[in-house]
């Protein structure tokens, strides 16, 4: 694979760990970052995300390769700011929610977009969290590749291989509501659980005992407030579905706790243990 350039806007986890990992596997290409952060930007050189830093957006527009690595909301605001490319460019972007950004790509750029969405991340953020290897071994989906020109999508599909992915297509409507269930539901619940201990009388006192359990359903608690606001905003319909899901089933597991029908407790909670039979 061969890139000249590669721009990327936004030098965080996403981005950031994706510069490392591109500039390891592709050493002669040139890779630029952008942040409106001067920290970021100052880490980014220092922990070699990037070889250089712009200030200019239209330097990274004149790049071969364009990574919109921001909160979902300014991948839409860049998309439609964007004013001319290099024909044969491609822009990918990295949010959790595909439809309306793909419903507000402008038409002058459609073929230059592939949509794209890397399922991995950690609770951390900025550029001292990105690590080589983020990427590795995890799935990417790719939506509405229809949409896409085949030279872009055959780029990014080179891309996604070389760092070792594993690439599924989707629709974009689908995406989100399957995203609702897997990772923006999980997340709303790890908020919910942080704040309701945190809401009791003696908070530190609850989590000195805090085991596996407990940090591993608050971890992603930690997470960025403002990346996860953007996503509930744009994804707001399928996450206000997939919680109504869940708390049907918190109701059940509470109405047969209320009524000591430990029989059909232990039954809901056997269908529960199914779900690792599909994630094997």
């Amino acid at each position: 694979m061969i890139l000249n350039s590669v721009g990327i806007v936004g030098l965080g986890l996403m981005g950031g760990s994706l510069g490392l990992s591109l500039k390891h596997l592709l050493p002669n290409t040139k890779f630029i970052g952008y942040d409106h952060n001067e920290t970021h930007k100052k880490d980014a050189i220092e922990l070699k995300l990037v070889d250089k830093v712009t200030d200019n957006l239209n330097d990274i527009f004149d790049c071969e390769l364009i990574v919109l690595a921001i909160p979902v909301d300014g991948i839409i605001e860049i998309l439609q700011n964007i004013k001319s490319i290099p024909k044969e460019s491609t822009i990918i972007d990295l949010g959790s929610t595909k439809k309306q950004i793909c419903d507000n790509i402008p038409s002058s750029i459609r073929e230059n977009f592939v949509a794209t969405h890397p399922m991995t991340g950690t609770e951390k953020n900025g550029p001292n969290a990105a690590f080589d290897g983020l990427y590795t071994g995890k799935t990417v989906v790719l939506c509405d590749t229809q949409n896409s020109g085949k030279t872009q999508l055959k780029l990014v599909e080179q891309m996604y291989k070389l760092l070792k992915m594993n690439i599924i297509s989707m629709d974009s409507t689908t995406h989100d509501e399957n995203a609702a269930f897997i990772s923006h539901m999980p997340h709303a619940i790890s908020f919910a659980l942080a704040n309701s201990v945190m809401k009791q009388k003696d908070p530190k006192n609850i989590i000195a005992l805090a085991g596996g359990g407990f940090r591993d359903m608050s971890r992603i608690a930690k997470s960025s407030p403002a990346m996860w606001e953007s996503i509930f905003k744009q994804n707001k319909t399928n996450v206000l579905d997939s919680i109504g899901y869940f708390k049907k089933e918190l109701e059940a597991f509470e109405k047969l706790l209320e009524n000591e029908d430990f029989v059909a407790l232990r039954a809901w909670m056997s269908d529960a243990n199914k779900l690792h039979d599909i994630l094997k």
